[in-house]
């Protein structure tokens, strides 16, 4: 039995929050029977945000779907608040949303940073997992974060170069990751408002024109930006928050759960010789290579991809 007990709200699509005891409030929106297989997305970034066409993934005839905006994402607040924003209490707050809604396990779906979360939760928590369906895997690593700071420059020079000017340097410098992140504290966690958008807004644009495999500059700007950049950054500073490859070094608290990999062959943001890492270390996780497509979820083989691994887990649990 997945269900242990009613939820007060017995409305099919509603919204709700979470206090937490540490200054934060969580939202939470849900969508379908609370009878059907539960599944919580878990979004990227960090400091991305639920929006509604991530609802495009779960067939509410089919499933419970539970997607709630991280610590100082979206409708959460406080809005950008890094204090006691880390990973760690980001699975406690997946804890107590579990708890709230009653639910003895659920199916974890998240890409990029949702795959660092989701695995980080269920390493910590397997009794508590049905089964993961990750997306563009990221391991939290510094070696990771060196490439999306400095590596990807070699597929994308051009939006490497924006993301430079965005945040003061000049043409003739090549930063390191290291120095990148320092400028980076300096601008987008400056106080003046109007220096913090302006390098958020690079930040946020570099990201999202490398995401798919038709580059194309992608404008972000305002709250989305500010909190993606600033939120991202707090994370890099401090190495996810994470010691090197712990997440690598604990796959065997989850080597029996049921595991779908989906990754684009031409992800430049998280390789695909990450998702083929995580599969190397799990034998009996599923992966599949989906050769016309980048990073984003929304490419179309990927999202076909993720549905249909959503839908053969639900089969098996």
């Amino acid at each position: 039995m997945i269900l242990t007990k009613s939820y007060k709200n017995n409305k099919v699509n509603y919204a709700d929050k979470i206090i937490t005891t540490d200054g934060h409030e969580i939202h939470f929106e849900v969508k379908g029977d609370p009878l059907n297989t539960p599944v919580v997305f878990l979004h990227g970034g960090p400091g991305a945000r639920v929006v509604p066409a991530h609802y495009d993934f779960f067939n509410p005839k089919l499933f419970f779907s539970i997607l709630f905006d991280q610590r100082g994402c979206g409708k959460s607040k406080p809005f950008c608040e890094l204090k006691n924003n880390n990973i760690q209490n980001l699975i406690l707050d997946m804890e107590r949303l579990r708890e709230k809604l009653g639910l003895q396990k659920w199916i974890l779906f998240g890409g990029s940073w949702g795959s660092t979360l989701a695995l980080y939760y269920a390493i910590n928590y397997p009794e508590r997992c049905l089964g993961l369906v990750l997306r563009g895997v990221f391991l939290g690593t510094r070696k990771e974060i060196d490439w999306f700071l400095c590596g990807m420059r070699k597929f994308y020079p051009e939006a490497h170069k924006s993301l430079l000017h965005g945040l003061n340097f000049s043409e003739l410098e090549r930063p390191t990751s290291g120095e990148i992140l320092k400028r980076g504290s300096e601008l987008i966690l400056s106080n003046n408002e109007e220096v913090s958008q302006k390098a958020s807004n690079a930040w946020a644009k570099y990201e999202m024109s490398c995401s798919t495999i038709d580059y194309k500059e992608r404008e972000m700007s305002g709250s989305s930006a500010l909190s993606l950049a600033k939120i991202e950054l707090h994370y890099f500073l401090n190495n996810c928050f994470l010691k090197d490859n712990e997440i690598l070094d604990n796959l065997s608290n989850i080597k029996n759960l049921p595991i779908y990999i989906i990754q684009g062959r031409h992800d430049t943001i998280c390789p695909p010789f990450t998702a083929y890492k995580l599969k190397n270390s799990l034998p009996n996780s599923n992966l599949t290579i989906i050769d016309n497509a980048g990073h984003s979820a929304f490419e179309t083989g990927i999202k076909k991809a993720l549905i249909t691994a959503l839908d053969d887990l639900r089969n098996q649990v």
